[in-house]
């Protein structure tokens, strides 16, 4: 039985083509390719007033972003708990303490009604995710940080690709990052980005990537090193290396092809699902996002049994995510109602969802999940 897997990124020959090209270049670090692949990043992205930093990592960029605002001992820092592990571990390195606030029951996007109770003297900043085929209501938020004198940095790690009222993601946040890691909608293997309004943010991000030292950024995109600079800063070792660069860019030519085939796909899941009164689809008619995942939701009853049911006929399913308040990490942390958080994480389902998927896969995800719930196909 061929299993379909949950994830499935559109990497071919191609990309086994641009990791040769690197890998014979000879230049393995950072380099001419990193520079290359900014580049086409702030192009794709219509950036015009800000820039792009390459970094190794989705979580990297969250850990860089929060150093960069100042976050450090004893800040707060709102963040849904219905979140990846990532923002919260980011958040907790810079010596801050998450604050966990509940999301909004038709986006799955943090609840800034809820957010507002939870601001306090401590609070710095608020990290907001985009999640699945869903946009936070950035309008509400740029209003809620300004209102309460906080930055923001904006977890677009799910929307790479998406509009948010005719504008790109990346384009108008405080301060933006994107994931590419080896499941998302474009990966580099590994890789992630940070958007900034400026120059000086820029500078200190190419530092702190390349464990503090003040390289020019300029000369190494030429595949070159300076063998003398200075250390003024706490730094990482968090920049982004050719080959991965190499495969970022290759991804990125695929984008429109991406982006046509996943809203297909989700738009089929909720035509084919759409009788199943047991179902819970998302509202969403896709026109605009770059769908990363596509879920629904069911009974916390029947969702151990569909999974099972759905694995044991060669359907891969995910959970995105387990609410962090339940992790021993973060069980003392400080948190408003969690209602809403807590009832999608026991009835959240991620189905398949590829680039170029086959209609026959979303037929088949669709038709074992009528079957489970008995309803005519």
């Amino acid at each position: 039985m061929n299993q379909i897997p949950v994830f499935k990124p559109l990497v071919g020959n191609d990309e086994v083509q641009a990791a040769s090209r690197s890998l014979t270049a000879g230049w393995h670090g950072m380099g001419a390719s990193v520079g290359l692949f900014e580049k086409e990043l702030s192009s794709f992205l219509q950036l015009t007033d800000r820039s792009i930093v390459a970094v190794s990592t989705g979580h990297a960029a969250l850990h860089l972003a929060l150093l960069l605002i100042g976050i450090g001992d004893s800040d707060e820092v709102i963040t849904p708990s219905f979140n990846n592990v990532a923002d919260l571990q980011a958040i907790i390195a810079v010596g801050a303490r998450p604050v966990f606030c509940d999301i909004d029951e038709e986006t799955l996007c943090i609840d800034l009604v809820k957010a507002q109770e939870l601001v306090s003297p401590k609070t710095r900043a608020i990290i907001a995710m985009d999640y699945g085929c869903h946009l936070v209501d950035h309008e509400h938020l740029e209003s809620f940080a300004s209102r309460n004198n906080l930055r923001v940095v904006h977890d677009a790690a799910h929307s790479f690709g998406s509009r948010y009222k005719e504008k790109m993601i990346g384009t108008f946040s405080d301060i933006c990052m994107f994931s590419f890691d080896p499941v998302k909608t474009i990966t580099c293997l590994d890789g992630g980005a940070l958007i900034v309004k400026t120059k000086e943010e820029v500078a200190s991000l190419h530092e702190m990537r390349l464990i503090g030292m003040n390289q020019p950024s300029s000369v190494m995109y030429g595949n070159a090193r300076a063998w003398t600079y200075g250390v003024s800063r706490l730094g990482f070792r968090y920049h982004l290396a050719n080959l991965h660069a190499e495969i970022g860019r290759c991804q990125l030519t695929k984008i429109s092809r991406i982006a046509a085939t996943r809203r297909s796909s989700c738009d089929l899941y909720n035509y084919f699902l759409r009788d199943v009164k047991e179902v819970t689809l998302p509202k969403q008619n896709f026109e605009e996002v770059l769908p990363f995942i596509y879920y629904i939701r069911v009974s916390k009853e029947s969702r151990n049994d569909l999974r099972e049911f759905l694995r044991e006929r060669g359907v891969d399913t995910g959970i995105h995510w387990q609410p962090g308040h339940e992790f021993e990490l973060f069980k003392n942390s400080r948190r408003g109602s969690l209602e809403v958080t807590d009832k999608i994480s026991q009835e959240i389902v991620t189905l398949p969802l590829h680039s170029e998927m086959l209609e026959e896969d979303v037929l088949t995800v669709s038709r074992e999940i009528k079957l489970f719930f008995e309803v005519d196909s």
